[in-house]
Order: C-alpha cells, then structure tokens, then sequence
C-alpha cells in the first residue's frame, strides 16, 4: 500500500490515497476502542453516562470522512448495494424497528450509530483489496496490540483487571483476548502470504498477540483462535483440491462441525463439572435460559434494536435480579439479534450467511492471488465469537464493522472472478475499484 506525497508549488499535498489509507486505519482503531475507553472506564471497565458521551466524540470525524470517501466513489458505492441488497434491508431493519420498540429514541440514536458503522464496511470494500485490507489490520491492530504489551509493564494496575487478566489498552479483558485472536489471524495470514515482506515484524506480532491472548484468559478468544487454525487448513485444502474434491472436503468439515457441536451439547457441562470449572460458562447458561423465555413472548418482531437491555426496560432488570449480575446483553449474538428484531430480523441474516460463506470460499478457491483466505476465516471466526458474545449489530466496533466488510467484499467481487476466472482478475495498482463497472 503506497501512501503518495505530491508537491506543488505551494507546498507539499497529500493524495486522497493517503487520505483513505490514514483515515480507514484511524477509524478502524478508533473503532475498536483502544486507549481512550480504558482511562475514562472505571476499575472493572464500565463506563459511566458522562464517558459515553465523551467517547462518541471521536467518532463524528469517523464519520465524516466514511461519507466524504462514498461521495468521492458514488458509482462503486451503488454497485456494491445492488450486488447484496440483504445487507441494505439489515441496516433498514433497526431503523423499522423504533416503529414497535419499548425504546424508542435509544433504539433510533443507534441505529443512526450503527448506520454509519455500516457504511465504513462499504468503504473498506469498495477502497480495499483484501491483501491491502490485511496490511491495514495488520499496522492497526498490531499497534493495539503492542501498545497493551508496553502499559501492561509500565502500568500493571491500569492494564490489568481487578481479578488479575490482563486487559492491555482495553476496558475489558475479553475484549483485549478478541483483538488478540484477530491479531493472531492476521499476523498468520501475513506469514503464509509472504508478499508483504513482513516476516520478521509477523513474528513479533504474533509473540505479543499469543502473550495478550494468554493473559486475557478470554475462552471465547482462545476458542475462535483454535477455530481460525483449523479454518486455514480447511480453506487451503479446499484450494488445492479438484471440482470432486471440493465437494467430498465440505461434506467432511460439515459432518464434522455437526459432530463437534452435538458433542459440546451433550458432553461439555459434564466435562466441565468432572474438571473443576464453571459448567454454567461464567453465568451464560442461566441468562440463555431466561433471556429465550422473553423471546418467545415477542418473538416475531423483537423489543426494537438494542431496547431490551436498557436500565428502564423492567424486564431485563428482573433477568438481573435473578441472575445475581449486571448483564448488559444476551452473551449471544444470535438471540440478542432475535430480542432487536425477532423471526423477521433473523431470517434476513441467516439467508445473507451462507450466501457469503460460499461467496468467500468460491473467491478463495477461484481468485487466490487476491488474498482471500484470511477474510474467509475472519468471518466464521466472528460467528464462533458470537456464540458466547454479541458482537453482531454492535455500533461503532470494529469487529462488526470487518465482518460487514468481508461480507460487502465478497458479493462486490464474485461476479466478477465468476465472469473472469481465466486470466483471473487483478487488481489494479492505484484505483482499486477500476474494475468493478456498474452493470
């Protein structure tokens, strides 16, 4: 990724490359919440009323380049939404919403959140090559990364939480294991990509995000990075594979994901309960029992984006009471998608998935050169992530605003290697998206 520098007579200006390039790995980190959360979060990481409000500061120029960069590249924009009208109807789906919710204005103050969220993703997919997109990751992510090695030494007490895990630069120290098995993936992907010529830095990277990984002790984490391994093998097999091949591989991996999950179904809480460990997943397990109670009670159109776990909604204060803790979400992405916009938000989603995953594999298998491989194992990573945390339709989080991405990127490109898979399509060296003509 090249970042130019012109000079004119007037003194030296920088190019809208740069501008993008600077801008979307600001925003991505910024996005993430890094740093500034952690000094105005107090000693267990919440974050008052007066912080929030602060923290939404920074995120006004987020927005304003996001729509500065989809004024510049309008066409592209436009292509991107008629080649995945699903994604269009979901950041519809919590403005619909305020029309049924228990909430209201909190339910249409971050839909506007979530909106600009999504139209990030559109400029990472329509400005960013995969390749290019990893690059980016790689210097973000790995800055977060770094920067929580260093405070966690200079300052124990800020970075670590009051049961000892490390928490880095982060509020929370499941947030600082999410970023690490990211990181993890990212620093992976540049080692087999090896056109970089980051090696060296990969490694170091990798040392420090196993170390954050470790010390966050975040299973969610630990797990989604045992996933992603497996995933890497399973998508460079496919690969390598013939047309037969590829069939025989995904019938394989999908008999045995589906063993895998009866299996933890049938046999996790006794394992759990002969090793010593907590068999209700920190607490998960009771919620997940109450909080499917209150979907069935409005389970076709949900209690409005996010509204239910409002501090004035009654009756998620009762699933507190019950529970003994502050929950402050399902723990689940997927029912807390069904408490926003129930049956009908949901459907929308889980047709967008598969469509996306066999976009993703179809491009990974068909246009290799471009750097699909990580992308496709970032995506079912966050689908791991969000069995036992809600990262979906999260506004103003970076993890979400990636996963939209690679879904925009996915269906923004497979008609094209579709239509061109000999000679395969390149990517252009300065505009991205020159290949993608508006049909």
């Amino acid at each position: 990724m090249r970042v130019d520098s012109l000079t004119s007579a007037s003194g030296p200006t920088i190019s809208w490359r740069a501008i993008e390039c600077w801008g979307a790995g600001i925003s991505l980190f910024v996005q993430a919440g890094a740093v500034l959360p952690l000094f105005l979060a107090d000693a267990d990481g919440a974050l008052s009323d007066s912080a929030r409000s602060i923290l939404r500061v920074p995120c006004f120029p987020v927005y304003f380049f996001t729509i500065v960069i989809l004024v510049r590249h309008f066409p592209q924009f436009i292509l991107a939404i008629k080649r995945n009208f699903i994604v269009p109807l979901i950041i519809a789906a919590p403005f619909l919403s305020t029309l049924w919710s228990i909430d209201p204005t909190t339910s249409l103050r971050r839909a506007i959140g979530l909106l600009f969220c999504l139209l990030l993703s559109y400029v990472l997919a329509i400005r960013f090559t995969p390749r290019q997109l990893l690059f980016l990751l790689f210097a973000t992510l790995g800055t977060c990364i770094v920067f929580s090695v260093v405070i966690s030494v200079v300052s124990p007490s800020l970075a670590t939480m009051p049961d000892g895990a490390m928490r880095g630069v982060f509020i929370h120290k499941n947030v600082l294991g999410w970023y690490a098995s990211l990181t993890i993936l990212v620093a992976t992907a540049v080692l087999i990509d090896g056109t970089l010529g980051l090696r060296r830095t990969a490694f170091t990277l990798l040392a420090a995000a196993l170390i954050c990984l470790a010390s966050s002790g975040s299973m969610t984490a630990i797990i989604a990075t045992s996933v992603a391994y497996c995933l890497i093998g399973f998508y460079t097999l496919l690969q390598r594979s013939s047309s037969i091949g590829r069939v025989v591989i995904v019938l394989l991996f999908i008999q045995l994901s589906l063993g895998i999950l009866i299996s933890l179904h049938e046999f996790l809480v006794p394992a759990l309960e002969a090793l010593g460990k907590d068999a209700t997943l920190t607490g998960r397990v009771p919620l997940w029992e109450l909080v499917d109670r209150k979907i069935s009670d409005r389970w076709m159109l949900g209690y409005g984006y996010q509204a239910f776990w409002t501090v004035t909604n009654p009756e998620a204060t009762h699933i507190r009471l019950m529970l003994g803790w502050a929950a402050p979400h399902a723990h689940n992405g997927y029912r807390d998608i069904l408490l926003s916009f129930g049956v009908m938000g949901m459907v929308p989603f889980s047709l967008m998935l598969p469509q996306a995953i066999r976009q993703g594999a179809s491009l990974q298998c068909h246009d290799p050169q471009y750097g699909w491989l990580w992308l496709n194992v970032l995506t079912i990573m966050i689908l791991v992530m969000n069995l036992t945390e809600s990262i979906f339709f999260v506004q103003n989080d970076a993890i979400f605003i990636l996963f939209a991405a690679a879904i925009i990127m996915f269906s923004l490109y497979a008609p094209v290697v579709s239509m061109n898979r000999s000679p395969p399509l390149q990517a252009p060296s300065h505009d991205l998206t020159s290949g993608l003509q508006i049909s």
